[in-house]
């Protein structure tokens, strides 16, 4: 298979650069696959686990919110969070649930609202990888 150069940065700092042969995106529309040579596109990026491989080695990533960009056979991935499934700690993201859902069930402002929602959407995917991730192993 070829390779395409794959740049998945966070607001950390750069999760993974480097030659890729595959990478499966989670968008509104579901999962979108990419290989080499891919028309030029923009998506928006979805909470969910990113799936990407480099030398024959399937890697994974839980991603927030964000974007992809496809231009010239190079894919940048661009989003808030970028981590990957074995430093999630299973515990700290079902308190982060019951928070965001705590938050939700005050109605404060339209955008505290909208933030835990957010929050909420973050942490439950959190936990939906570490459960796939414990089912594998």
């Amino acid at each position: 298979m070829t390779d395409f150069n794959l740049s998945i940065i966070s607001a950390d700092g750069t999760f993974y650069s480097g030659p890729c042969s595959h990478i499966n995106i989670p968008t509104l529309d579901g999962f979108i696959g990419i290989l080499a040579n891919h028309i030029n596109s923009v998506l928006a990026v979805t909470e969910g686990k990113i799936e990407f491989t480099v030398a024959g080695e399937k890697r994974l990533g839980v991603v927030s919110r964000g974007m992809a960009k496809i231009e010239d056979g190079d894919v940048l991935v661009l989003v808030d969070t970028c981590e990957k499934p074995e430093d999630i700690d299973r515990i700290r993201a079902q308190r982060a649930r019951e928070e965001a859902l705590r938050q939700i069930k005050e109605k404060k402002s339209n955008k505290e609202y909208h933030l835990a929602q957010a929050n909420l959407m973050r942490a439950l995917n959190r936990l939906k990888v570490t459960d796939n991730n414990s089912k594998h192993i």
